[in-house]
């Protein structure tokens, strides 16, 4: 993105926190405006930038309270995040004016992560044309995740050189567990899931946060992707999941991909 472009976008988003002190912090249009500003810090800096932790960190709400804290406390603390993210944008926009833009490194980690959903979002065509095999040759059936991480591993070799399987992560929480795929040099972690009939919603739901919490110990991982496959359209609300996951709170970028959405 060019050093102009990412200006008038980062002025843009500053801008628009005189209008959200006006709201409150459960209300659409900040919850729209935030996450408009984390993508636009993305495109711009990069997925691993400190642009991108340093937005990310600030909170809008208090970190302790009880039952009898007032309104007001709650309304200063979302006031007092505003102006902090407001000193945020204003100081990345100084660093463009000032340093310019890395703009290669930051296009090719996005492009990496873009690269890797558009796979995710054509792996059911992928899964689908390969039971059309030549004289009904014997060829691989999508029963579970560890079919969809085979497909899908094969899949990931064509696009990345060092793709490694079923890494072992750190210890969280008493034990240790495995990556199911770590591009190493791009610093992302892939896991695979696969809807089936015993899956709840509340799994869908508790699993990716726990993912999140044990990479965000790993050294190899900036990025957290977590790829859903939902061949029976077992899962509603596809994309209102995906913004309330990747929504959710922690230091580790996460995005979640479920497919096909239809």
């Amino acid at each position: 993105m060019k050093k102009e472009q990412s200006i008038t976008i980062l002025q843009r988003q500053r801008a628009a926190i005189t209008d959200l002190q006006r709201v409150s912090a459960s209300s659409a249009d900040f919850t729209k405006w935030k996450r408009d500003t984390e993508i636009a810090i993305e495109r711009i800096f990069g997925a691993q930038s400190r642009n991108l932790d340093d937005f990310k960190s600030v909170r809008y709400s208090l970190t302790m309270f009880m039952s009898d804290t007032p309104d007001w406390e709650f309304a200063k603390a979302y006031r007092s995040g505003l102006e902090h993210v407001a000193a945020v944008l204003d100081s990345m926009i100084c660093e463009i004016e000032e340093y310019s833009l890395d703009e290669d490194a930051a296009e090719s980690a996005s492009d990496q992560l873009n690269l890797i959903e558009k796979l995710c979002l054509r792996f059911h065509a992928a899964a689908r044309q390969m039971q059309n095999r030549h004289g009904d040759r014997d060829t691989l059936t999508i029963n579970d995740e560890y079919d969809v991480q085979d497909l899908l591993h094969a899949i990931l070799r064509l696009h990345f050189d060092d793709v490694r399987a079923e890494e072992y992560s750190p210890s969280h929480a008493g034990g240790a567990s495995r990556v199911d795929f770590l591009l190493k040099d791009e610093q992302i972690v892939i896991e695979v899931k696969k809807t089936r009939a015993s899956m709840k919603a509340k799994d869908l739901g508790e699993e990716p946060i726990i993912d999140r919490a044990r990479y965000e110990r790993h050294p190899d991982c900036k990025t957290l992707v977590c790829f859903v496959y939902d061949p029976e359209g077992r899962i509603g609300n596809p994309a209102g999941i995906e913004r309330d996951l990747e929504s959710q709170g922690g230091n580790l970028k996460m995005r979640v991909i479920i497919a096909p959405k239809n």
